[in-house]
């Protein structure tokens, strides 16, 4: 199906993660138990990461779960 002129779609917005990151300003940590858990990550949060970051790992992911793909591509 067309879609009309004027509207956008969900691919022509896209924009890269590192660019993203450069104008999304995070809130400040109140907290040194906030503060500790924004700098040091949890294994299973660098895990996520690190497939995120491998284009097959994260299109893969998607389509048989994040555990499986991981395991194929780094396990």
């Amino acid at each position: 199906p067309k879609e009309p002129v004027g509207s956008l779609s969900a691919d022509s917005i896209k924009i890269k993660k590192e660019v993203a990151n450069a104008f999304v300003k995070r809130k400040k940590r109140s907290s040194p138990y906030e503060w500790y858990f924004e700098y040091y990550k949890s294994p299973m949060e660098q895990m996520h990461e690190r497939c995120e970051n491998y284009p097959p790992c994260d299109y893969l992911s998607d389509q048989i779960g994040f555990a499986l793909a991981y395991n194929r591509f780094f396990g």
